[in-house]
């Protein structure tokens, strides 16, 4: 069986330490997931690609831009996702934050995630905890115990490979898990589905809908 692996990545640059760490994460998770008898698929989402798309659709009342729609259908029809930021001003990029603000409520729900973000030094480290944790909970995803942080020292170190591994191991596991708990007597709560939200019905602009007012008291 084939499972789908999107790997979002944040980086400015062309070549980034960010993707650098993206492709690291990813060919780990690849054997890892391998390793239990499956294959993956990977798909990259760049969003320094979708800058532009991204700011029109902030922009259009939240109307996704065609790029837009296509990485939003890759996002939630994904098996596990790996999401790998910069760090600015102590946190994730305005890029990175874009991009999940313009995501379907439904996108994540139950998604496994592997976090990373890379800096200049490490200590930035805890942005891991105190940003990109809070957002992934929000959004209902399950994000795996072992973050990945690399500074610039970091890349090529010991260290650096054995959270990469342990991370994406986490992953992996999680990708392939099947239920092996004993039915109860109650009934399960259903898992609540993920939605690209791309097939949602007309949207009205909002200026439409404030004409329609314009001039009229209650």
């Amino acid at each position: 069986m084939s499972r789908t692996l999107v790997v979002v990545t944040a980086g400015l640059s062309q070549p980034s330490s960010t993707r650098l760490l993206a492709d690291q994460l990813a060919d780990a998770v690849s054997s890892a997931v391998g390793g239990r008898g499956e294959s993956v698929e990977v798909e990259v989402i760049e969003l320094r690609e979708l800058a532009a798309d991204l700011a029109t659709t902030l922009t259009t009342g939240g109307l996704p831009t065609p790029a837009v729609a296509r990485a939003r259908e890759k996002v939630s029809g994904a098996d596990g996702l790996i999401a790998v930021t910069p760090v600015f001003t102590a946190s994730y990029s305005g890029l990175f934050k874009t991009f999940f603000d313009v995501l379907d409520t439904d996108a994540l729900n139950g998604m496994p995630v592997l976090i990373a973000a890379t800096a200049g030094t490490p200590r930035h480290s805890m942005v891991l905890d105190f940003a990109m944790r809070p957002l992934f909970s929000y959004l209902r995803a399950v994000a795996v115990p072992t973050g990945v942080f690399a500074a610039t020292e970091d890349f090529g170190s010991t260290g650096l490979t054995e959270r990469v591994h342990r991370g994406a191991a986490e992953l992996a596991q999680l990708m392939v898990a099947e239920s092996t708990g004993v039915q109860g007597f109650l009934q399960d709560e259903p898992v609540r589905r993920r939605s690209s939200g791309n097939s949602v019905g007309a949207v009205r602009p909002f200026s439409e809908l404030l004409a329609g007012h314009t001039g009229k008291r209650e």
